[in-house]
């Protein structure tokens, strides 16, 4: 595992970047995987990263696994790279916006 301050630094990172609660995110990601005729089961819904950032949102910081730090700086990198200011989502961009959204980044969110 990562050492204390490095453990620190992503762990503020992480949360600066995940700007969605977890309520709002496992209601995002039930949304999002639910059609017209059925709504997945609340802890099937969402990619596996999605639910993996949820769980995350859930915990204490001691509590974190090496697995939890991986996808902690996975969600960093890809939100640090889609939201520089030549590629930040517009409302607009639906696409792009609902695809951040699967990991926790509401870019249009303040």
């Amino acid at each position: 595992m990562t050492d204390a301050l490095e453990l620190d630094a992503l762990w503020e990172d992480f949360h600066r970047v995940v700007n969605m609660t977890s309520q709002e995110l496992a209601a995002w990601l039930r949304v999002r995987d639910a059609d017209e005729n059925a709504e997945p089961l609340p802890e099937e819904a969402g990619s596996p990263t999605g639910r993996h950032v949820l769980a995350i949102l859930q915990k204490r910081r001691i509590d974190l696994t090496d697995d939890d730090v991986r996808v902690m700086y996975r969600v960093v990198d890809t939100v640090t790279a889609q939201t520089d200011l030549e590629n930040e989502p517009r409302a607009e961009d639906t696409r792009g916006r609902h695809r951040l959204m699967t990991i926790g980044h509401d870019p249009l969110k303040p």
